[in-house]
């Protein structure tokens, strides 16, 4: 905890809204930050470490007290802390505590450190130390989360963040562990993209949109990258670093190719490299991988950063641990902090006040907007489109705007379209870029897909002290099957985008079949039998690759994931929500449980008997997919049966055992080639 001195620019941010006059002076100091703030260099020592699962055997010593001084600030990352079903599945682990305490141990013994924070996901973690006194300045302290791997979602891969402001400079730091394999480099650089776009940091002020990665001065990301050496044979690599010619090596790195060709870590910097690659050792040696597989030596384990006023004092590896099969790497930074020199901020701060008292506060604020019509083309469900309109304030007065809600409207905007900023200040002469986003999730599609609602909605851009103005926003959906009901489905014999919104609506007003003959329903949707169909022919042998992994390039990977989102995204789910108390109730009970399913629409009915065959018949190649009843339950059981509200444990511990009771496989139940229609 700490409390920041009244200039400290978080604190500025984060004051209460009293009106225009306090957000001018609070944008005004900000605009003047280097009229009385001054550089003061800190030292921060990144360390990042994959431990391969393993306990921690030997000291940390020699990899986190490797300076001769005492660093600032520690910031040490480890990918892969454990590697068990159980640390994947509840993300717990004992070896937490383990680890954290022989980093403990291992800091450098001449200076007293305090543990700000600690974040984990999964075996990705990130611990923070600072020296004690440091310890004051530092505020505005958020941690996230994001998972990469099983379905671009679960934390095998991802990252762990976290942000705080330090005197008045802001800082993101980012440990992240990427997809393997040397083939794999445009999924690495897919990962890259997800973490900066879904690591979002809330602001004290909620009415603020959340602080993304890149929005601070400076970002310091670590981790096991898993980018490969390229097109050279292992043993020329082994030559290569036998003779120390990195630099002929590193102009194979993909890291380096991919930074070149600004695919990814566009305005982040890498020191040079004059170590040897830290992947992959047998495990307790230096002794390059013996194993069959026999990898390929490389620079997995990196350190970047980007921002200003940073200069590198090392960059290297530790040879002398040998716990793993990855070698630690750690980097000694020089960070110029921006401190607030107290006098020279008492100065600025009157000298704003008094040219505000000149100006002439009656005058009415004017903005002009660059569009005031927005039309987007063939939106698709779960892809973003944005558009941006420019406000440019032309008024002889700075100005203050929000968007409002219309008249008896809870919200300013319908749920799938946001501004961002939804509000802000303007400097006289100034002008802002406001995205206006549209994007249809699962709670939005079913009734665009049915055509109950449309892409319609009016802005109302009002002007604090002045008038109003109304930006119109439409657009077409193209509907899709996700996000449409199951009866509906089995309804339609063409695809639900060539069908007129007419027909679609009558359907789901009236589900009675007009013509017996032609119009009979569907036993299940088409697109669950396609998907189903598809990974049952090739992929049910490797189907853990598939459905659990992000590592898979090809139709398997999509279509596993398409399945996934497309049971998520039922507005009822397959075990209809009106049967939800029920199936919790008589959880333990495999007779109950089976007496519910025999009652359910018959549509549902057919479904939830078809996916359970469909699991049921790849628990049957767990030899060769190594899936077995618990993590199947783990995934589709939220899925199958969905709450209607935010689960507990407790209730997801009965969903899961609920569904389990169908995947153990009985003399009733059929083989799913029974079950595919015809």
């Amino acid at each position: 905890n700490s409390q920041p001195i009244l200039s400290n620019k978080s604190q500025m941010l984060g004051m209460p809204q009293f009106g225009l006059r306090d957000n001018l002076i609070k944008c005004e100091l900000l605009k003047n930050e280097d009229a009385y703030t001054y550089i003061k260099n800190y030292s921060f020592f990144l360390g990042t470490y994959n431990v391969n699962g393993q306990n921690p055997k030997e000291s940390l010593s020699p990899w986190l007290a490797s300076t001769a001084t005492p660093p600032d600030f520690y910031l040490v990352g480890f990918q892969e802390l454990d590697l068990s079903k159980e640390a994947f599945l509840f993300n717990d682990t004992p070896k937490e505590p383990e680890w954290m305490l022989a980093v403990y141990k291992g800091l450098h013994p001449d200076a007293k450190y305090a543990l700000v924070k600690l974040v984990r996901l999964v075996g990705i973690m990130l611990l923070f130390y600072v020296k004690a006194e440091h310890a004051a300045h530092i505020s505005e302290m958020e941690a996230e989360t994001v998972g990469t791997g099983v379905m671009g979602r679960m934390g095998n891969k991802g990252a762990v963040a976290i942000r705080f402001q330090f005197h008045n400079s802001d800082i993101c730091v980012v440990n992240s562990h990427l997809a393997a394999h040397t083939e794999e480099f445009e999924r690495r650089n897919q990962d890259f993209k997800d973490i900066c776009r879904r690591i979002q940091f809330r602001q004290d002020d909620l009415t603020l949109p959340p602080l993304t990665i890149m929005k601070h001065n400076v970002v310091l990301w670590l981790g096991d990258l898993n980018y490969r050496i390229s097109d050279l044979e292992v043993d020329h690599v082994k030559d290569l670093i036998a003779k120390k010619d990195f630099e002929t090596l590193y102009n194979h790195d993909q890291l380096k190719r991919q930074m070149d060709e600004e695919v990814v870590f566009v305005g982040f910097t890498e020191g040079e490299i004059d170590f040897q690659p830290t992947y992959k050792y047998d495990t307790g040696s230096d002794q390059w991988d013996t194993s069959e597989k026999c990898r390929v030596p490389a620079w997995c384990d990196r350190i970047l950063w980007r921002g200003k006023n940073i200069k590198q004092l090392h960059y290297q590896s530790h040879m002398t641990l040998k716990t793993s099969d990855h070698k630690p790497v750690s980097s000694l930074l020089e960070i110029g902090i921006k401190v607030v020199n107290e006098e020279s901020y008492k100065r600025t701060f009157e000298e704003i006040v008094r040219h505000i008292d000149r100006m002439e506060n009656d005058c009415i604020p004017s903005v002009s907007l660059s569009e005031r019509e927005f039309f987007f083309q063939d939106v698709k469900f779960m892809q973003h489109q944005a558009k941006t309109v420019s406000v440019y304030n032309d008024g002889q007065v700075p100005c203050q705007f929000e968007f409002i809600p219309k008249l008896d409207e809870p919200t300013y905007c319908k749920p799938w379209l946001t501004a961002n900023p939804a509000k802000g200040f303007l400097a006289q002469g100034t002008s802002v870029d406001i995205d206006l986003e549209v994007f249809v999730n699962r709670s939005t599609a079913p009734e665009l897909n049915s055509g109950q609602q449309q892409l319609e909605d009016i802005l109302v851009l009002h002007l604090e002290r002045g008038k109003d103005y109304f930006i119109s926003v439409t657009g077409n959906y193209l509907p899709s099957c996700f996000g449409s009901s199951l009866s509906t489905l089995c309804l339609l014999r063409e695809r639900i985008q060539d069908m007129p919104l007419e027909t679609i609506r009558d359907m789901k007003s009236n589900s009675q079949v007009s013509n017996p003959e032609t119009d009979k329903p569907q036993d299940i949707p088409k697109e669950i039998w396609m998907m189903v169909d598809h990974l049952f022919r090739y992929a049910k042998k490797q189907v853990r690759i598939a459905l659990f992994s992000s590592l898979l390039a090809g139709s398997n990977h999509s279509v596993a994931e398409a399945l996934l989102l497309f049971l998520d995204a039922l507005p009822d789910p397959v075990i209809p929500f009106s049967f939800y108390p029920q199936c919790l109730d008589c959880c333990s009970d495999s007779s109950r449980c089976r007496q519910i399913i025999s009652v359910l629409p018959q549509c549902h009915k057919n479904v939830f008997n078809y996916l359970i065959a469909f699991l049921q018949e790849l628990l049957k190649h767990s030899a060769h997919n190594r899936l077995d009843v618990s993590i199947l339950a783990s995934i589709f059981a939220g899925l199958l049966l969905r709450s209607p509200t935010k689960q507990d444990l407790t209730e997801k511990r009965k969903v899961k055992e609920f569904v389990q009771h169908f995947l153990v496989q009985t003399t009733s139940d059929r083989d799913i080639d029974e079950k595919l229609p015809e």
